[in-house]
């Protein structure tokens, strides 16, 4: 068995897991089991690079299939989701404020 990676949900983006409808609540906990599990390996399309950010990623539920991403970075032996958003296709500018927000609450918590 391999090792259990920490996902840890800061506590504004749990309030904003808990605002989605309960079918993408799942979604989101899933990809979070998943990440879990594989940790850095966990392939793409359940997670993603944001491009012109490094070291931040998207959690992207049901293989991407979803309309929310969950925004996330590595710490040590674990992983702080930071903020959830819109996918980038259907909303570009909300995708652009939730990486804006994952980046300062990432900030703030360093």
């Amino acid at each position: 068995m391999g090792a259990v990676w920490s996902v840890h949900l800061l506590d504004a983006a749990d309030h904003e897991v808990s605002a989605l409808p309960a079918r993408e609540r799942t979604a989101i906990r899933n990809v979070m089991s998943k990440l879990m599990s594989a940790g850095p390996t966990l392939p793409y399309p359940h997670q993603s690079a944001v491009r012109g950010q490094p070291g931040l990623r998207e959690l992207r539920p049901r293989a991407g299939r979803s309309q929310w991403r969950a925004f996330y970075e590595r710490f040590g032996d674990g992983f702080v989701i930071a903020a959830i958003g819109p996918e980038a296709e259907s909303n570009q500018r909300g995708f652009d404020q939730a990486v804006s927000l994952a980046e300062r609450r990432l900030k703030e918590r360093r």
